[in-house]
């Protein structure tokens, strides 16, 4: 059985997730075989947030090449989960 920590690996720190931020959406890489509900537990668990929606998206590797060799970087998955209005805030998403 996976830990909470197995389930949300990072948080993703880019202009777009911390605008999101400040309409309580937090972005985060989760690995590749997680879902929904259990997105949903693992940030509860380690955050102690109410968690209002979830939404997951997969994120194909891309074709990279260094001189004639070519490969792939890994695939990831992403989700964007929102917070309940009477939720504490992630404060992680607060001093950036």
């Amino acid at each position: 059985m996976k830990t909470a920590y197995d389930v949300i690996i990072k948080p993703v720190v880019s202009e777009r997730s911390m605008d999101d931020a400040q309409h309580r959406k937090y972005t985060f890489k989760v690995a590749t075989d997680a879902n929904k509900t259990q997105v949903r537990h693992a940030l509860e668990e380690i955050f102690g947030v109410e968690v209002a929606r979830v939404s997951i998206m997969n994120v194909p590797g891309k074709k990279k090449r260094q001189g004639r060799n070519v490969g792939m970087t890994a695939a990831s998955k992403k989700a964007i989960v929102t917070i309940k209005a009477s939720s504490k805030e992630i404060e992680f998403f607060q001093g950036l």
